[in-house]
């Protein structure tokens, strides 16, 4: 029997927040890029057609905008981890990786990210 995985992927979620220990940084918000990618299993999702058996993408992004947006942050890690707890919350989620970039934080690069996975035991 087939069971297939379903992969969400919220691309380019551009946001404004806090982010960095430089004085600049800490006093200006900064743009980051968010990518998460998000699997569960799909069977439930597609033979019910109930949005209770799928994970929600929406209500994900929107506490994932507001997480970012509403707290500070010294270091990528700090955001990117945070961010990966949020996207691991729904039970049927058996993996997850978030990735968040900040652009013109390198001279001469377009911007530097950092990426971190998870997994969940089944």
């Amino acid at each position: 029997m087939i069971k297939p995985e379903a992969q969400i992927h919220i691309k380019n979620l551009r946001l404004r927040t806090y982010i960095g220990f430089n004085d600049s940084e800490k006093n200006n918000k900064q743009d980051v890029i968010i990518n998460a990618w998000i699997h569960y299993p799909a069977t439930q999702a597609y033979d019910t057609d109930d949005v209770e058996n799928a994970v929600n993408y929406r209500t994900l992004c929107k506490e994932m905008i507001a997480y970012t947006e509403n707290n500070r942050f010294l270091l990528l890690e700090k955001l990117t981890a945070d961010l990966l707890e949020l996207c691991m919350a729904p039970k049927n989620v058996t993996f997850a990786k978030i990735e968040v970039a900040k652009p013109h934080a390198l001279r001469f690069a377009d911007s530097v990210s950092l990426t971190l996975s998870a997994n969940r035991e089944q």
